[in-house]
């Protein structure tokens, strides 16, 4: 289970680095014990199982005080604020709404000059639509003067055609 978590975190680089020293050991005594006896090999296969408990032993402290303080950030989180807020004199009472709505103003007008200049972008596109638009307009208003002077020019002759 060890061997598969993850060895670059910090909580865990002194640990990663007692465990090369022991493997190293390991790997030495190993080339250099072939000829031992059998019971020697026991005994450094006991000490290294030792070295290893040891390393395990402080790994599991580290993530015990790890947890501790894990649990009691927890606490601290949950605990309302409102029990550790100071008391707020009678007397100022009328100065935080008064705060309060001046802050409800700036936030609102915060807002929209933060929508004003998100659409600086769309400024260029924005008035390229607006003479678009223009032209458009200006057509039709030469359209209705046309239309208008017809009109005109319609009736003068449906009044000279009754007149007459």
């Amino acid at each position: 289970t060890l061997d598969l978590t993850c060895r670059k975190t910090p909580c865990f680089a002194k640990f990663s680095e007692m465990e090369e020293m022991v493997n190293r050991e390991a790997e030495i005594n190993e080339v250099q014990s072939l000829p031992l006896s059998v019971t020697v090999d026991l005994t450094l296969q006991f000490y290294f199982i030792g070295k290893k408990c040891e390393i395990l032993q402080d790994m599991n402290r580290h993530l015990e005080a790890i947890l501790k303080e894990k649990r009691a950030l927890r606490k601290r989180l949950i605990k309302h604020r409102y029990q550790e807020s100071l008391p707020i004199e009678a007397t100022f009472h009328k100065c935080i709404v008064e705060l309060l709505t001046e802050a409800v103003t700036f936030i609102e007008k915060l807002e929209s000059h933060l929508q004003s200049v998100r659409s600086i972008p769309q400024i260029p596109n924005m008035m390229n639509n607006m003479d678009i638009t223009l032209t458009k307009t200006e057509l039709l208003v030469i359209e209705l003067e046309e239309l208008t002077e017809k009109i005109l020019k319609w009736e003068e002759l449906q009044k000279e055609v009754y007149s007459n």
